[in-house]
């Protein structure tokens, strides 16, 4: 017996994408860069919600290597128990700067619809 939940969800998650992707613009990019913990716009707002929605398995997190100084990028195994994997980004000298770098890599994912 097939799952309908599963394939409904499948439809509901590639029309947010295509909205998602449409809304992607410079000026969205900029406003995060000049402040990536906000205020946002609504447009900004929406993009952020999509990829929050994202499974655990690859999300990307920032890693204080030297708190207060140095930044890194790290993605997520999935599994329970495993470290996370850093990648070779960076460094990042602020958390913000670290951030927008984890949101570019995001919004790029979801251009190649891998996100």
């Amino acid at each position: 017996m097939r799952d309908r939940q599963l394939e409904v969800y499948q439809v509901f998650d590639h029309l947010s994408r295509e909205r998602v992707v449409g809304l992607l613009s410079e000026e969205i990019i900029a406003e995060h860069a000049a402040n990536p913990a906000g205020p946002h716009s609504d447009a900004l707002q929406r993009v952020l919600r999509y990829l929050r929605r994202a499974p655990v398995q690859g999300k990307y997190l920032i890693v204080a290597v030297r708190p207060w100084a140095e930044y890194r990028i790290a993605a997520l195994t999935g599994v329970r128990g495993q470290a996370p994997t850093v990648l070779g980004d960076g460094p990042y000298a602020t958390e913000a700067e670290a951030m927008h770098a984890v949101f570019l890599k995001r919004v790029d994912a979801l251009r190649d619809g891998v996100a």
